[in-house]
């Protein structure tokens, strides 16, 4: 195991790729100066749980079987990242910090360690069992534990062990109530600022520990937030004429589907961004490629280790859905007409969106319509 390298796995929930991008936020820049970023990733879904099987299984949400924000768990039969390292000696630990991580959907597995403790909600009840994205934040681990957890068992590691570690911040979610202030120009940005804070200091115990140079880093966000008129890309709300939508789940727009996606580590080039567009799918196959492990079971993804390093491929398609509409409309009566829906990207330059319940669609230009505000075929 000496000579192999060990491998970081972090999760900015809900951070959305253009302010992620930003450049406001200096150990985001950090890692990007440090490695290549895909600016055009898109998640398979804007829920959590779901996004995350996608990354953890190279499989979209059709195949990992998590479709619902709080109905199924994940297909027994998939392969997770995490049992790939497992098997092959790497000492695995998991800090995550919200109730759509909660080992209940079957994220544990592979795991030595699986830390998922969170407060209850004000009221005193179980925030997995809500259906309510918005009112779920109110039940985090804050960035600070996190960091602190994740740091802990780190420095417990013996001198010859080699590591597979997933750290998952949850700050950037509703109640946008950042306890301490480190920049960002609004609430939301604040909140951003607070989780890369603190991902400094892991980022800075992971140097001090001697261990930078052997890590392997991948960086992503599970999906996007729509903050409701804040950015001029924003959907939600009864004046935008998307009252379902709080912060994400019900639509499927680039403003919660287009995502972080950061790579560095041994031979990665640096400060290098790639243009092309890239999935949340690709992430398990590329990383497999990176550490030169092997798994027999084939995924949706594709390992993206050759264009990281110049190489053409081929164009990926990038497929998105959510069915949670589905179940608010159980829960409120109100939104009984929404409609779950399906999305296909294309090369950066087209996107249709499908209703499941009925025949409607939009066709957006994203080259002439960035903001999808203007759909040229709708109904």
């Amino acid at each position: 195991m000496k000579n192999k390298k060990n491998f970081l796995l972090i999760s900015l929930d809900c951070v959305r790729a253009d302010v992620g991008y930003s450049g406001k936020f200096p150990n985001i820049e950090r890692l990007r100066k440090q490695g290549v970023s895909f600016m055009n990733t898109i998640s398979s879904s804007p829920i959590t749980p779901i996004s995350h099987a996608t990354v953890l299984t190279g499989l979209q949400p059709y195949k990992h079987g998590i479709r619902h924000l709080f109905r199924e768990k994940l297909n027994k039969n998939s392969t997770t990242l995490q049992e790939v390292f497992k098997k092959k000696g790497y000492k695995t630990a998991a800090i995550v910090s919200c109730p759509g991580m909660n080992k209940w959907y079957g994220f544990g597995k592979g795991f030595e360690l699986y830390d998922d403790k969170i407060p209850r909600l004000p009221d005193g009840t179980d925030a997995l069992k809500t259906i309510d994205v918005k009112l779920r934040g109110c039940a985090l681990k804050r960035a600070n534990i996190v960091t602190e957890k994740a740091v802990n068992w780190l420095k417990k590691l013996k001198k010859n062990d080699n590591f597979f570690l997933f750290v998952h911040y949850f700050d950037a979610h509703w109640p946008y109530q950042a306890p301490e202030k480190y920049g960002g120009k609004n609430y939301y940005e604040e909140e951003v600022a607070f989780t890369d804070h603190y991902l400094s200091l892991l980022l800075d115990e992971i140097k001090k520990l001697n261990l930078d140079k052997n890590t392997y880093i991948v960086c992503f966000s599970d999906h996007g937030e729509d903050l409701g008129g804040l950015y001029s890309n924003d959907h939600a709300g009864k004046k935008l004429g998307h009252p379902e939508e709080e912060g994400h789940g019900c639509l499927l727009y680039d403003t919660t589907l287009k995502v972080l996606f950061i790579v560095n580590g041994y031979k990665i080039p640096k400060n290098r961004k790639i243009e092309a567009q890239v999935r949340l799918v690709d992430i398990f196959p590329t990383v497999i490629d990176m550490f030169k492990l092997k798994t027999k079971k084939n995924v949706d993804g594709t390992s993206l280790l050759p264009l990281m390093h110049g190489e053409k491929i081929k164009k990926l398609p990038a497929y998105s859905e959510t069915f949670y509409p589905e179940e608010l409309a159980k829960k409120d009566k109100t939104f009984k007409n929404i409609s779950s829906k399906k999305s296909l990207r294309i090369s950066n330059k087209h996107k249709i969106i499908f209703n499941v319940k009925d025949t409607k669609l939009e066709v957006y230009d994203l080259e002439r319509d960035k903001d999808e505000k203007r759909p040229f075929v709708s109904g």
